[in-house]
């Protein structure tokens, strides 16, 4: 199901959906059904429409998949708490290659997805992770107002967000990563792995990251 312009822009305008945005789709219909523990190489490498966003070294022996929603607070806590040891020991030592994904379950999760793929391509993982950190802020009754106010942070004018915000192309794109995940490799919540293949639901902890990577760093 594709979301038009207004549609997104009635969404958005009527979200109260910091604490329902996780586990719950609301404007499309997955596939139903148990998900698998494993997907193949071949099913995850296929990139986004948009292209992927990508942190780390290509060669690194371990690839780490995330789908997330922006507006998901166990995806918030996750960015905060996790990503940043998970980035110092592992992916900046060359030992991890990052694919950040998007997967919103509601039309603001979207919203936020779409800025941050507006802005310029280094600045990608710096808004993802201020849009994390600032949650609270703009997941509320009315957003627009309080999402300008942080997202003007990364350069954006009044003209640029609402332009951003107005590509229904870019949201299609979006939109095509998620629904691609919800049938084809069995997503359904938020955030979901896939390290290696392996399939781990659940905002994890470093540890809980770690215990996935060892095993293939010690191979």
């Amino acid at each position: 199901m594709s979301v038009t312009r207004r549609e997104f822009v009635a969404g958005v305008s009527m979200a109260a959906l910091a604490g329902l945005a996780c586990g719950v789709p609301v404007f499309s219909a997955f596939a139903q059904g148990a998900a698998p523990a494993t997907v193949p190489a071949a099913e995850l490498a296929e990139p986004s429409p948009l292209g992927d966003r990508v942190l780390g070294a290509e060669n690194a022996p371990v690839t780490i998949i995330e789908y997330a929603s922006m507006t998901c607070p166990h995806c918030a806590h996750f960015s905060q708490e996790t990503f940043p040891k998970l980035k110092e020991r592992y992916i900046d030592t060359g030992k991890v290659r990052f694919i950040f994904r998007e997967f919103p379950l509601d039309a603001l999760a979207a919203g936020a997805s779409m800025l941050a793929r507006c802005a310029d391509s280094d600045k990608y993982f710096p808004l993802v992770e201020l849009l994390f950190s600032t949650q609270a802020q703009w997941a509320v009754q009315k957003p627009l107002e309080p999402l300008f106010n942080v997202v003007k942070q990364a350069g954006f004018t009044e003209d640029t967000f609402k332009s951003c915000l107005a590509n229904q192309k870019l949201l299609d794109g979006i939109q095509a990563v998620r629904d691609r995940a919800a049938n084809k490799l069995g997503v359904n919540s938020t955030p979901t792995f896939f390290i290696n293949g392996k399939r781990v639901a659940g905002a994890l902890s470093i540890e809980d990251m770690e215990k996935e990577i060892q095993p293939y760093l010690k191979a």
